[in-house]
Formats: structure tokens, sequence, C-alpha cells
């Protein structure tokens, strides 16, 4: 079979279009038939092994694992014998190590059946970037009906989906974006749109409930002067492939200091993947309540230039891999 691989840390440059043995599913897991992927910066940190410390765990000198990819929808060929709830010829997506191939296995729990409405490409799009937006809003940030929610960085992966989810949670959005990407947002249901180029939208007046930081490109004590003093900031993501770990560490420690001497709360937060909630965001998504948004599509063969461009910070939604 075909897949991408990498055996060294480097830019989208190192990865390579080989074939491959064909894998075989454990006990616990299925072997799926990728139709699609998509790209997100989970990949980039691992590709280049940055920041330094995630290399205690995915290789010190070279990656322990030479394939690559996360997101994934497909059709199961084949099942563990401890497997209950998939069986072959199922159409299901969510995540699995190595999505970037034409064949995969994943655990059961990571998978879910794919909404009948949703294209290959739209179902890909969709893990990731949707279950971060659904867990940091809803779990992590309590956010309900009537409430305000400020989401930087609201056009991007994640800003897209987190918009639409918080619409569905009843709450008030107010989405941060350039210029371009002002209608894009509009059009997904956001109730205020802020362009960053033309207003700062940290000195506006207006406090919010939750602030959802997709950006983190502001200084903290900025955010959370347009909180609530009983508020929520949280902090996801930010930065591009070349964030070192010493900006990172310098984050989290300054969060850490100033938390004692504010009212607002401000959570960490990764994202776990889960059966359930993977089911909660196929429903939203066969209700038509979230509408991913696709900016362009890449074969297996061109995923090093996906992530190239993803790298660029300049992707309106999901940038996604279609595999025949």
């Amino acid at each position: 079979m075909k897949a991408i691989v990498y055996e060294s840390y480097g830019p989208p440059d190192v990865l390579q279009y080989r074939e491959i043995e064909k894998p075989i599913p454990a006990d616990d897991q299925v072997l799926i038939q990728v139709r699609a992927s998509s790209v997100n910066p989970y990949d980039w940190h691992f590709i280049r092994g940055t920041p330094s410390f995630i290399r205690l765990m995915t290789g010190i000198r070279a990656p322990k694992s030479r394939r690559i990819g996360a997101d994934v929808a497909g059709i199961v060929e084949a099942v563990g014998c401890n497997v209950a709830s998939l069986k072959p010829g199922d159409a299901i997506f969510g995540t699995a190590a190595g999505s970037f191939a034409e064949y995969v296995c994943a655990s059961e729990s990571s998978l879910a059946l794919k909404p009948e409405s949703l294209s290959w490409e739209d179902a890909a799009s969709a893990p990731l970037a949707g279950i971060t937006a659904l867990q940091g809003l809803r779990d992590k940030g309590g956010l309900g009906a009537g409430q305000r929610v400020l989401i930087n960085g609201a056009a991007g992966g994640v800003g897209t989906f987190a918009v639409q989810i918080a619409k569905s949670l009843g709450a008030r959005v107010t989405g941060v974006c350039s210029t371009r990407n002002v209608e894009l947002l509009r059009s997904i249901g956001a109730d205020d749109v802020v362009d960053y180029s033309r207003e700062d939208f940290l000195s506006g007046g207006q406090l919010y409930d939750l602030f959802f930081d997709l950006v983190g490109n502001n200084s903290l004590r900025a955010c959370l002067r347009v909180l609530h003093p009983k508020g929520i900031y949280i902090g996801c993501g930010g930065g591009g492939p070349d964030r070192g770990s010493i900006e990172l560490l310098g984050s989290v420690l300054h969060q850490a200091a100033l938390a004692p001497f504010v009212t607002q709360k401000m959570p960490g937060f990764i994202a776990k993947m889960n059966t359930a909630d993977l089911k909660f965001l196929a429903d939203l998504l066969q209700a038509g309540k979230i509408v991913p948004v696709l900016d362009r599509s890449y074969a297996l063969q061109e995923t090093a230039s996906a992530i190239r461009y993803l790298e660029q910070g300049h992707a309106r939604g999901k940038v996604v891999i279609t595999v025949p």
C-alpha cells in the first residue's frame, strides 16, 4: 500500500510517498481503508519534533514511528476479535495514528460511524478540530445558553468548528479574524465579527464569559481584561512551527504565576478523543448545525505541500487529504 512516511525530523520536505506493508489490526483495533484525512498543527509538531520536549515521547534523535497523520474517514475492512461496535463495511470517522495512507489501523474507542450526509472530506475534517472545539467550549469552558464567547482565530480549522459549536450551545459568539474572513464568519453564524487589522478587540469595552484563544498572540493580562471577573480563559494552540520550547514553557509558567492573583480561571486543556464525543459531533454534523469549512484539498502524494500550506497560517477552515 502507499503511505506517507518520514525517517528524520524536519520541514515537510522530509515526508516521503512510499510503498509499505499493509497493517494488521490488533484485537481491539479495526483496519480502515482510508478515503480522506486532514492536516492539523498536530502533524507538523510530530514532523519537526517541536517543541523539542515532545521528542521524549516521539523519539530523541529520530521518530520512533515512521507514519504520520491523525484524522481519518474511511471504510472498515477488518476488525479485531475484541471489537464489538464496528463491523466490516461500516463507514467511520475519527482518529488513527498514521492516517496519511491507503490503510491504517485504529482503536475502536477513537472512531464513530460517519454521518450519512457527509462527504469523506467533510467527515475527515472534523475529528481533531471538532473535538478540540467541543471539549474546550463545553467541558473546560462550561459554555451555555446566553453566555458570550470570544474566539480568537475563528477562521481557522478549530475556529470554524468552535463558532458553530458555540452557537449550537446557545451562546452569543464574537469571532476575531482578518479582513478576508469577515464574511466567512458571518456565514457560519458568528453574531459579531472583529477584523483585527482594523480594530483592537481587546479594548472594545465588551466583557465575555469565555475567551477561547486559538492564536495566543496577545499578553495574558490584556486577554483577562475582556473577561468578566468570573470568566474563563482557555489558550489552545497558537504559534507557528518555529515556536520553541522556551517560549512555550514561559507562557505556561507565566499563566501559573498569574493565576493566584486574578479572579478569572485559566484551566489547562488537551483534547481527548472518545467515541461518545465523536457521536455527539456526528449528530451536530448530520443535523446541519455544523457545516465543515474546507479551504482546499490535496492528493495523498501531495501531503507535504498540504502541511507546508497549513504552516503558513492562512488556511480558512480545514485542509484535507483525499485518498482514491
